[in-house]
């Protein structure tokens, strides 16, 4: 077994159905799935998941966005999983991404820019907690 991190599609890539295309770039990476759901964040559990961020001042168009429409959060594990899913999605900005990233592939702005990656391994375990239960993530139940 490997590291976890979570990987959520944002509302942008889902509306515009890149859901599939992510997704096999994620695959493509020697990522494997172990949890996966699409769901519809409320302002008040888009503030949640995004508190830490909550003195800045993108905070309330970070809320807006990730709770105007479906978003898909996954489970992904794999050895340095979070540093290596980081380099896979690229700059949070998709102009300053690397060639061959999901952000540079898919994202049209720094705030709509498709997919979120946990930034350690710390706050993987908080984010996959915040979107899975244990049931949900049990080796012999998914």
């Amino acid at each position: 077994m490997g590291n976890r991190t979570l990987a959520i599609i944002k509302p942008d890539a889902v509306k515009k159905n890149l859901i599939g295309q992510i997704i096999k770039k994620i695959n493509e990476a020697g990522f494997n799935i172990k949890a996966m759901k699409m769901v519809r964040l409320n302002k008040d559990s888009a503030g949640g998941f995004y508190e830490v961020h909550k003195e800045r001042p993108f905070f309330n168009n970070l809320v807006e966005f990730m709770s105007s429409g479906p978003c898909v959060p996954i489970v992904l594990e794999k050895d340095n999983a979070v540093a290596d899913f980081r380099t896979l999605i690229g700059a949070t900005d998709p102009a300053q991404a690397d060639n061959g990233t999901i952000r540079k592939l898919f994202a049209e702005s720094k705030s709509e820019n498709v997919i979120h990656g946990s930034d350690s391994d710390e706050n993987a375990a908080l984010e996959i907690s915040h979107f899975f239960s244990r049931k949900e993530l049990l080796e012999n139940y998914i």
